[in-house]
C-alpha cells in the first residue's frame, strides 16, 4: 500500500525561488546599513544639527529595513519549500544550525531597527501655522 504524499503548492515554490533571489543581495544591503550607521555615529560625535541627524537616522532606518527584508527572505529560503505551507516544517527548520543563524540575524536586525527608531531619529517640532 502506497501512501500519498502531497506536493508543495505552486505558490510556495514561486515564493521560495523569489526569496532565494532576494536573499542574494543581503551582504550588499548589510554593508549599506553598516555605512549608514557609521555616518550616524560620526554625525553624533561631531555634534551635528538635529536636521542632519534626522536625515541620517532616516537613511539608516531605510537601509536597515532593506537588510531586514533580505534577511527574512534568506531565513524563509533556508527553511525550505515545505516550510511555506507547513508550520511544523518551519518550526523544525528553525532548530537546524543554519535556521538558527538566520533567525538570530533577523532578530538582531529587528532589535537594531527598533532601537534606531526609538532613540536614533531625533524628533523635530512641527512648524506652527501662521495666524491670519
Amino acid at each position: 500500500m502506497a501512501f500519498f504524499r502531497p506536493r508543495v503548492s505552486r505558490e510556495a515554490e514561486v515564493r521560495f525561488h523569489a526569496d532565494q533571489e532576494i536573499s542574494k543581495s543581503f551582504p550588499e544591503l548589510l554593508a549599506k546599513a553598516r555605512q549608514a550607521e557609521a555616518v550616524v555615529c560620526e554625525l553624533r560625535a561631531a555634534g551635528a544639527p538635529e536636521m542632519e541627524l534626522r536625515a541620517a537616522g532616516l537613511h539608516f532606518d531605510k537601509a536597515l529595513t532593506d537588510a531586514l527584508r533580505a534577511a527574512e527572505a534568506g531565513q524563509r529560503a533556508t527553511f525550505g519549500v515545505k516550510a511555506y505551507d507547513d508550520r511544523l516544517a518551519r518550526r523544525r527548520a528553525k532548530a537546524t544550525p543554519k535556521g538558527a543563524m538566520w533567525t538570530a540575524e533577523v532578530d538582531r536586525l529587528r532589535t537594531l531597527r527598533e532601537e534606531n527608531r526609538l532613540t536614533g531619529i531625533p524628533r523635530l517640532p512641527r512648524p506652527v501655522p501662521a495666524a491670519r
